[in-house]
């Protein structure tokens, strides 16, 4: 069995995006299920655009995530003098010129082009220049480029691809200030890091020629190609930050679980069976980049909540209780935070509203709800203040004895539970609607609760 190796490699112009996370964990899958490497590559050559905050937040998502990769990470800026030596190397085996054709030149070129009804496209006049070069221009470096034939490989997702070689041009390889360009590059790292398969974004595919032509004038061996679909909105169009098109990090921000983002992602353009709901063990086991979809993938909120409110169910309270202080909710001790929890749960989808909806409880409310208010009976106050009298004999060990005791006052009362129940729950919350009154009366606690109902009966 052949050794699989796989890398992410984005440029740090922008924070990582759930895209591009999408393809590391392809790659990260792949490698990993076959015992092979996955490494980090962070492609920064691009000096005026690159943010060093950009490269380390790639680096802190991984981390959160949870997704190792092998060795260190590998900088692309750091890696010039490499680069610049096969440049030379191409030049020498005149596999690559020099070409002193200026920027206006080169649009003229262009222009007569467009006027003829032709590809604009540079006209190789410097291919094979034997004369003086002009010493006032500085020089890009292009390869040279087959003049015949087709350049052909086969996509693990879009199948067989062949290339007429006339619809490429002797293409740069280094600009007039000596920097390489991005498919140079590219392809001297994955050949040197041994990169066995290649899966990105079908938004690279227009590139795959021109790293073959580098592949084969340097003698490395190409790599497998899978170029997947982009992530679409639900109307069919690029994602937008309205859509979901955040930061990675800002996911963590907004209350979303690494597993929950993990699991969405994977099944963005991969299926297996009809199974929804996946494992790192399970992602690992049943992932196949040959079974990755053609066609895009649609980017659905509502399924990546439900995900999400899925593992926060799944999360221990130890644990969600640590993740819980990220959003500045109070540490409450068992037995009330595992009622607390548990009624939360089944409530909330994101870490972000979990906190808030604890916050409410365990706050006394400043205002009251006005359309709720507005349906309470003048004698519900007095009803209140009796039963908040009743509470100071009332054990508040669980909300068993908090729930009968409710139901015996309202027995004995003669009360119907619309007409108590509701005015205790405005009391006690500010609003309608929310966990069990029993649940929160426990969590409040007596003294609390007690406070509330008279604060209520008093305004």
């Amino acid at each position: 069995m052949r050794e699989i190796i796989t890398r992410f490699a984005p440029s740090p112009t922008g924070y990582l995006h759930i895209g591009g996370l999408r393809t590391a964990l392809f790659n990260y899958l792949y490698a990993r299920a076959h015992q092979g490497k996955f490494f980090l590559r962070i492609e920064d050559t691009d000096l005026a655009r690159n943010s060093l905050q950009a490269a380390e937040a790639i680096i802190e998502a991984f981390k959160w995530v949870g997704m190792d990769y092998d060795g260190d990470v590998v900088y692309q800026s750091k890696r010039f003098d490499l680069y610049q030596s096969y440049i030379q190397k191409l030049i020498k085996e005149d596999k690559a010129y020099y070409c002193y054709m200026t920027k206006e030149e080169l649009d003229a070129l262009r222009d007569e082009q467009k006027n003829r009804g032709e590809t604009p496209r540079y006209d190789n006049r410097y291919r094979d220049f034997k004369g003086t070069p002009p010493s006032t221009i500085p020089p890009v470096v292009r390869i040279k480029a087959p003049l015949t034939g087709t350049i052909e490989f086969h996509d693990g997702i879009k199948g067989d691809i062949k290339i007429n070689s006339k619809e490429l041009d002797d293409f740069i390889i280094a600009r007039s200030d000596g920097t390489p360009t991005y498919n140079f590059v590219v392809s001297i790292d994955d050949a040197l890091m041994g990169i066995t398969d290649v899966i990105r974004g079908d938004d690279h595919l227009s590139n795959t020629p021109k790293q073959i032509i580098v592949y084969n004038a340097l003698g490395f061996k190409i790599p497998k190609f899978y170029h997947v679909p982009m992530i679409l909105n639900p109307q069919g169009h690029k994602l937008s930050k309205r859509d979901g098109a955040m930061g990675v990090m800002d996911y963590k921000k907004a209350g979303y679980l690494p597993e929950a983002i993990l699991n969405f992602l994977v099944r963005l353009g991969w299926s297996y069976g009809d199974q929804e709901i996946f494992s790192m063990q399970e992602m690992l086991a049943y992932f196949d980049p040959n079974a990755l979809n053609s066609s895009p993938s649609s980017y659905n909120q509502e399924k990546f909540l439900w995900l999400n409110a899925h593992y926060i169910k799944k999360t221990s309270n130890d644990a969600l209780q640590k993740l819980l202080e990220d959003f500045n909710c109070p540490n409450l001790t068992p037995p009330k935070r595992d009622v607390l929890y548990a009624s939360l749960k089944d409530r909330t989808q994101t870490l972000k509203d979990f906190a808030l909806s604890a916050n409410e409880i365990l706050t006394p409310p400043k205002i009251y709800e006005e359309k709720s208010l507005k349906k309470i009976e003048p004698q519900a106050y007095k009803i209140l203040e009796n039963f908040s009298n009743t509470l100071k004999n009332v054990s508040f060990d669980t909300q068993d004895n908090l729930n009968a005791h409710i139901h015996s006052f309202m027995d004995s009362n003669s009360l119907k539970a619309g007409k108590f129940m509701q005015p205790l729950r405005i009391a006690l919350l500010g609003k309608s609607g929310g966990i069990g009154l029993p649940e929160a009366m426990f969590v409040i606690g007596k003294e609390e609760v007690i406070k509330r109902i008279q604060k209520f009966c008093n305004t």
